[in-house]
């Protein structure tokens, strides 16, 4: 196998799984020059923060799908990330498996993040809608059984075409910079992960992955 065909199978989601989960969000379908990043796990001091002065940065948008917990834990942090306009997603309020969870606990743990979220006064309708537009979601680890889909339908479910895999230890941050450009084209849905697991990698990645495409062209927005 070749290093760009090793390097796209590794940070770009399988194509067969849109085909398999059509119903699920897993790229904007577009070939304009923009570019759809995520945050995963947030919002906690430090990480969070840096990611926001670099989207200020650049004038992006981005969307930050924020673990109910630390909503609560942190609301200065969630603040800052609802005052300069980012969407919101839902990621549970524990980070839960849909895999090893049963359906009850899971969707009460999707709840329970719901109403953190939906009841903050911080949060416009437009950032995490409760009503029309349906309110996003993303599965924790990715991981969700067909039940668990089938129950959601208030929510627009979002998966990525584009992993950085920033969490991994193993991954040099430079690695983790190539293989993520390599793999983004137009419409991407990018992740990301503001926490302190990611936060080495994160943090090398993102100001020069965002410098390299807004140099060609791309502009950075938020899903809806």
């Amino acid at each position: 196998m070749n290093f760009e065909l090793e390097t796209l199978n590794f940070f770009r989601s399988p194509f067969f799984l849109p085909l398999l989960y059509p119903q699920l969000l897993w790229r904007i379908d577009t070939t304009s020059k923009e570019l759809y990043l995520t945050f995963d796990d947030g919002p906690i001091p430090g990480p969070t923060n840096f990611v926001l002065e670099e989207l200020k940065k650049w004038n992006a948008r981005a969307t930050f799908f924020c673990i109910g917990d630390n909503v609560k834990k942190y609301p200065d942090v969630f603040k800052k990330v609802v005052g300069e306009g980012h969407a919101i997603g839902n990621h549970t309020f524990n980070h839960l498996s849909g895999w090893s969870t049963t359906r009850k606990h899971y969707l009460e743990n999707v709840q329970k993040c719901n109403d953190v979220l939906s009841h903050s006064t911080l949060v416009t309708s437009d950032q995490y809608p409760v009503t029309g537009q349906r309110t996003l979601f993303r599965p924790p680890y990715g991981r969700i059984t067909r039940n668990q889909i089938k129950l959601l339908t208030k929510f627009k479910i979002v998966m990525w075409d584009v992993l950085t895999h920033d969490y991994a230890k193993s991954l040099s941050p430079k690695r983790c910079l190539e293989g993520t450009i390599a793999a983004t084209r137009p419409g991407s849905i990018i992740v990301f992960h503001d926490s302190l697991k990611a936060e080495k990698n994160m943090r090398y990645v993102l100001p020069l992955f965002m410098e390299h495409f807004t140099n060609h062209g791309y502009t950075f927005k938020s899903l809806r």
